[in-house]
């Protein structure tokens, strides 16, 4: 990492469940990364349900409110 490289916010699960509302809304994955300012893989990792398990269905309720 360069001297002046600052690492990325790391996401919380209110992010997550924002990464599924934006996936179903047709979002590109790269996308929602950059809006959150991490890399595409984190986006990903949610999606996978490997990390935040349980924002997929907070999202759901969250989307049916």
């Amino acid at each position: 990492m360069s001297d002046n490289a600052k690492p990325s916010p790391a996401l919380t699960f209110d992010d997550a469940v924002q990464i599924w509302l934006c996936h179903w809304t047709g979002e590109f994955q790269n996308r929602i990364a950059a809006r959150l300012d991490v890399n595409p893989g984190r986006v990903n990792e949610v999606l996978k349900e490997r990390k935040f398990i349980g924002s997929r269905e907070a999202a759901l309720q969250k989307r049916s409110a």
